[in-house]
């Protein structure tokens, strides 16, 4: 039985999305977009309720995750309150402009995210491509193993960003949807999800 696979994700200008995209097309997943005003559309808390794996995407802003998916993770508190998505397996990409980019924050705040939540983690199963014949053709140019990092110029777009950060997120869905197999069994019951979700045990 194939795993329900579930990327959610916000995206500014469309090269996360494109990303996202990607992941879907290596793990057989479904497309979440968290839109402009940091929302999920109507049935998404359902859908995360429903899956087997959910995968975080954002792009990096500012050394972080961008205020979108930020009011997603807050609005998750309620789920947080039931553990809806313990024992769920999760995993995580990001974007940025530069090579780096300090996207290693970033992926540490999705990491946490899914540990609030007391998912079990994948990383990216690949190896770096660090050698001097390598290039950014190659898969895992970034060499990230927390996650998926992919990086696009500024002034690219959409249709020009790099190939092997594409091939380099079918691979990183390929690698959540063997994982899932593997571990997806030990998922919790499935809890409500809130249609409305309300932010739940924070004070500040």
């Amino acid at each position: 039985m194939s795993k329900k696979i579930v990327i959610v994700h916000h995206s500014g200008y469309g090269h996360t999305h494109k990303v996202a995209q990607a992941v879907a097309e290596g793990s057989g997943g479904t497309l979440l977009a968290i839109d402009a005003e940091g929302n999920l559309p109507e049935g998404g808390w359902d859908k995360l309720a429903a899956a087997d794996a959910i995968v975080f995407g954002t792009p990096t802003y500012m050394g972080n995750v961008s205020w979108q998916f930020k009011k997603f993770a807050d609005a998750s508190s309620k789920v947080w309150f039931v553990q809806g998505w313990r024992n769920k397996l999760a995993a995580g990409f990001t974007n940025s402009a530069s090579l780096y980019g300090d996207k290693g924050q970033t992926m540490q705040a999705l990491f946490t995210l899914a540990q609030q939540h007391g998912m079990l983690w994948t990383g990216s199963g690949m190896m770096p491509a660090n050698t001097k014949a390598h290039t950014r053709a190659d898969v895992n140019h970034i060499g990230s193993s927390l996650g998926l990092m992919t990086a696009t110029p500024s002034d690219a777009s959409v249709d020009e960003m790099v190939a092997g950060d594409l091939a380099t997120a079918r691979a990183f869905g390929q690698r959540v949807a063997e994982a899932a197999k593997l571990f997806a069994p030990a998922a919790a019951p499935r809890q409500e999800s809130p249609s409305q979700p309300e932010l739940i045990g924070e004070t500040a």
